[in-house]
């Protein structure tokens, strides 16, 4: 049965460290912003930061300069003082988001072996999204020598129930309180000892079971935990991990501290989380060779799902076209199937993914432009879709705003 874990915690004192500077936001987010990264940078200045400890995305081309100054910060603060290590433990938090909203987590420990991003995988822990193999390498180059790993990967639950998360409620947030840089609200938390872990994995065998009767009535194999943001950081630490555990015995494999991850797992029902759709504008095309391409694609489907509608816009001009038998789950895998086969004998389209239904508009009323408007995927669709169709596409949904992304905090020590 797979199970969480707690995890040797590693944090400042927030007593003597500016818990406001310590605390960074995922590397994934504003990378088309290095003046966020900037701005950030200078706020912190000689402050400990998890900012020196990471690097945002937006230099990711910069690997080879930036990554040996983070591994030595890590070092410094490992063996200044910077750091303290809290054994066996897990952290509750509670998230005030930038709308004011709670987010509870649970920032433990998985094992990487229960996790398998591959297409076709059937592991309890996997992606909702493809996974992009091409973006592991670079971030495996930042992870491996890197003595810590800070999580900014978000699981899910489909918790209806609340039986994870609930039992905190009330808790002291005995380990840190303070606000985020750049709007990004604030954040408390409370320590969680080992002991509480039998009952945790008892609520989490539920909630095991229940995913297995849904599949059972959807088709495709269970899945009891969803990656909702960070899925390639986590497929980095898979891949980091594989390396490491070829150099190892049976034996020292099972003792290796990267073969497992620290993670926050978030309630799939909490309100503060939102699923945003993602529109698709295609760009540099005979938009009505499209829609005829497209209502010809939607005629040949004969699969066993609800009708699905889409709202084409084609250079300002709306056509509706409704697939009456798709063989996807989900509008936006329809048309992505459609859109990925299409792209390829109309090399010259350029495909967008758009947030904001306005925005999309705007967008498709220009010239040789047109945009696909879809209904969005309800929360509770989510594990039963993956469960029946695989991986959803790339971009299928959003989970909130940039600024209310996970900030790094908890280190944990991996070599």
């Amino acid at each position: 049965m797979m199970k969480i874990y707690p995890a040797d915690i590693l944090l400042p004192d927030f007593s003597a460290v500016d818990g406001k500077k310590w605390a960074c936001v995922a590397c994934d987010q504003y990378t088309s912003e290095p003046e966020y990264w900037e701005r950030v940078a200078k706020n912190v200045k000689d402050s400990p930061s998890t900012l020196n400890l990471m690097l945002p995305e937006v230099w990711l081309g910069e690997s080879d300069v930036r990554v040996p100054p983070i591994q030595a910060a890590m070092k410094d603060y490992l063996s200044g003082g910077v750091l303290t290590e809290r054994k066996s433990s897990a952290v509750y938090l509670e998230r005030i988001q930038s709308d004011g909203k709670l987010r509870r987590g649970l920032v433990c420990a998985i094992d990487l072996d229960d996790y398998d991003f591959s297409v076709g995988s059937s592991s309890p822990i996997r992606p909702t999204e493809k996974t992009v193999v091409e973006r592991i390498p670079p971030r495996l180059a930042v992870r491996r020598g890197a003595p810590l790993e800070m999580p900014h990967v978000m699981l899910l639950v489909d918790d209806p129930e609340d039986l994870i998360l609930s039992r905190f409620a009330g808790r002291e947030m005995n380990a840190y309180s303070f606000d985020l840089t750049e709007g990004g609200g604030s954040v408390s938390a409370a320590f969680v000892s080992a002991d509480e872990f039998d009952e945790l994995n008892a609520s989490l065998k539920v909630l095991a079971d229940n995913a297995i009767k849904r599949a059972e009535k959807n088709g495709g194999a269970p899945i009891t935990i969803a990656v909702g943001d960070g899925n390639h950081s986590l497929a980095t630490a898979k891949a980091s991990w594989q390396e490491i555990r070829a150099t190892l015995t049976e034996e020292e494999a099972k003792k290796h501290p990267a073969r497992h991850a620290l993670v926050e797992i978030c309630n799939l029902h909490e309100e503060s989380l939102v699923f945003e759709p993602i529109y698709r504008l295609i760009e540099n095309v005979d938009v009505m060779e499209l829609a005829d391409d497209f209502e010809a694609f939607a005629a040949s489907q004969n699969g066993r799902f609800p009708a699905q509608t889409f709202d084409m816009i084609l250079e300002g001009n709306n056509v509706e076209v409704t697939i009456e038998h798709p063989e996807y789950t989900l509008p936006v895998a329809s048309l992505q199937h459609f859109l990925d086969e299409w792209l390829k004998s109309h090399t010259r389209a350029l495909i967008d993914y758009i947030h904001g239904e306005d925005t999309l508009c705007r967008l498709a009323a220009r010239e040789a432009c047109a945009g696909f408007v879809f209904e969005g995927m309800s929360k509770s669709d989510l594990f039963p879709a993956v469960e029946a169709d695989g991986t959803l596409p790339r971009k299928t949904f959003s989970m909130g705003h940039a600024a209310d992304k996970r900030f790094y905090i908890e280190c944990r020590k991996i070599l």
